[in-house]
């Protein structure tokens, strides 16, 4: 079998003052009211999988009020390995260990890969195209190794030509230099971001469809710079990024930013012909963000020839009954998945007979 989690403990990490949770290789329920740590654990599990977080703590705050130091740790297995991930969180810090040895953050998606979902990922279909970039950027970094390096490239690229447009009097020649990085960089993490949204975008499709008894969702790639850039190759996408730098330089200088390229393009979502940002009921915009995170699962098994676990965290509240049974069809389809609910009464009585369930209080 594939590499799963096997168990997760934890010390002195946000609420807990010492917990362990032991999975099942299917599905774990975390069953208990509100506010009594369940998203915690789920936290815990983010940060061991994927170095990062969805609420983008300090060190600190991962500590128990009272105490000096946050630890979690968790037991992965299977295919004769066994791996152990540790988090150490100090006032100021934080630490990654694999196996006792000492990993950056950015390293730490090559153990497991996993997805979460939280009510927080509505944003992504609701609000502005940050949401939606992070959402991508997010997938691509576990997806593909290089991938946050190619982001940080180009994102540094941007900060540097943008301290350069604020001074008083811009050095031109300075700037076509910089002109020619940034481009460089835009084209790569163009060409990366939009080879991995070609795989996702037929999947969301069809996951919605399913999730939804037949409803269509269109998902498109909408770049700031003009262009045929989807259909150029990247030495292409260079040459019409570095034009459209040249063509909007004197707006550029005025607004002392940089107003185009890859850091503001957008994902644009649309149900049944309409956009699903201002015109989807709150049942279809959950669904919709539910069936990114699954198409998210499915790539990622495409890519890695693993599943990855899933983290939902509250999925059920918002759902129909069709829903839930659909997104418990996908969540039954080999993949480990550990649930966070408030009502066990969502499940069926098969699903609760063969699953994991961990009672709070």
């Amino acid at each position: 079998m594939s590499l799963s989690a096997r168990e997760l403990r934890l010390t002195d990490f946000r609420s807990y003052r010492e917990k362990t949770i032991a999975f099942s290789d299917a599905i774990t329920l975390l069953v208990g009211p509100n506010a009594v740590g369940k998203t915690n654990a789920l936290e815990a599990l983010q940060l061991l999988t994927t170095g990062a977080s969805f609420r983008n703590p300090t060190p600190a705050q991962l500590i128990r009020e009272g105490a000096e130091q946050a630890r979690a740790e968790l037991a992965l297995g299977g295919d004769g390995r066994a791996i152990e991930m540790v988090l150490e969180a100090e006032a100021g810090r934080r630490r990654f260990f694999r196996n006792g040895k000492k990993l950056q953050a950015a390293d730490v998606p090559g153990t497991l890969l996993s997805v979460l979902f939280t009510p927080d990922d509505l944003s992504m279909v609701k609000r502005g195209a940050a949401f939606r970039r992070d959402e991508i950027d997010g997938f691509a970094r576990q997806a593909s190794a290089g991938y946050a390096r190619v982001l940080a490239r180009y994102g540094k690229a941007v900060e540097q030509r943008n301290r350069l447009l604020k001074q008083d009097a811009v050095d031109l020649d300075m700037l076509d230099a910089w002109d020619d990085v940034v481009s460089q960089g835009a084209a790569a993490l163009l060409d990366a971001r939009l080879r991995l949204f070609r795989r996702l975008e037929g999947k969301i499709a069809e996951v919605y469809a399913d999730m939804s008894g037949g409803e269509e969702a269109i998902v498109a790639y909408e770049c700031s710079v003009e262009g045929a850039l989807e259909a150029a190759s990247k030495d292409e996408m260079r040459e019409i990024i570095l034009a459209a730098l040249a063509a909007r330089r004197e707006e550029d200088i005025r607004r002392q930013h940089t107003t185009d390229g890859p850091h503001r393009d957008d994902i644009a979502f649309s149900i049944a012909g309409r956009e699903a940002r201002s015109f989807a009921s709150q049942g279809q915009q959950r669904t919709l963000a539910i069936a990114v995170k699954m198409a998210e699962v499915l790539v990622f098994s495409e890519i890695s020839g693993e599943m990855p676990m899933l983290l939902l965290d509250d999925v059920m509240s918002e759902l129909d009954e069709s829903r839930r049974a659909a997104v418990m069809g996908y969540v039954g389809a080999g993949t480990q998945t550990v649930v966070t609910t408030t009502n066990i009464a969502y499940f069926s009585d098969d699903l609760i007979r063969s699953a994991e369930v961990v009672s709070y209080g």
